[in-house]
């Protein structure tokens, strides 16, 4: 019981805040490319004083996607981070786009859609914008596919975006919302 507990307060315990925050100390360092000039205590400083953002950041290091901070807005003081695993994160693959889309199969459906676990995970979908900024910073997604955030004209007509990065370029392609594959999940982006 009390692990249900601290999922509905979405607070870390000790040994999980000390995993997690070295995880993200050691993923900075390695990755100073992704954020030139930013300082980790800075980092830390913030991450600490945001418990559910806390939470959040370890939802997408448990579920595969190696959050690391891709940028910083100088207007609000917030550091973004954003996964960053080679490929799509494993934990959250062969899901449909949304809700709609999962309940507009009539049969195989998956478990989950990539809006409903993000919003449980209290992260974004990356946009198209987000996804090719992030792709600037290395090579994601050479092998699998992200869902992105799909502007609502093309949702409308049944349709969902989801991008990769093939032949050294980024491409934006679609699918009907209730599709969901083995190599396709979606990247999130967190503001702490």
């Amino acid at each position: 019981m009390p692990a249900k507990k601290d999922e509905t307060r979405k607070e870390l315990s000790p040994e999980q805040l000390e995993a997690l925050l070295r995880a993200l100390k050691t993923r900075f360092e390695k990755n100073m490319n992704r954020h030139m000039g930013l300082e980790w205590a800075k980092v830390q400083a913030k991450l600490e004083a945001s418990t559910e953002k806390l939470w959040s950041l370890n939802e997408m290091e448990r579920t595969g996607g190696e959050p690391d901070v891709v940028g910083h807005d100088k207007k609000t003081g917030e550091y973004i981070y954003c996964d960053c695993s080679a490929e799509s994160p494993k934990g959250r693959r062969n899901v449909c786009y949304d809700r709609e889309g999962l309940e507009a199969r009539k049969s195989h459906r998956p478990e989950n859609s990539a809006i409903d676990m993000a919003a449980a995970m209290g992260i974004e979908l990356l946009t198209e914008e987000q996804y090719r900024e992030l792709q600037k910073l290395g090579d994601f997604d050479t092998k699998t596919s992200s869902w992105v955030k799909t502007p609502s004209d093309i949702r409308k007509l049944g349709g969902a975006l989801f991008a990769d990065r093939r032949y050294d370029n980024v491409f934006v392609y679609h699918n009907s919302a209730p599709s969901y594959y083995g190599v396709r999940a979606f990247r999130g982006l967190l503001r702490v």
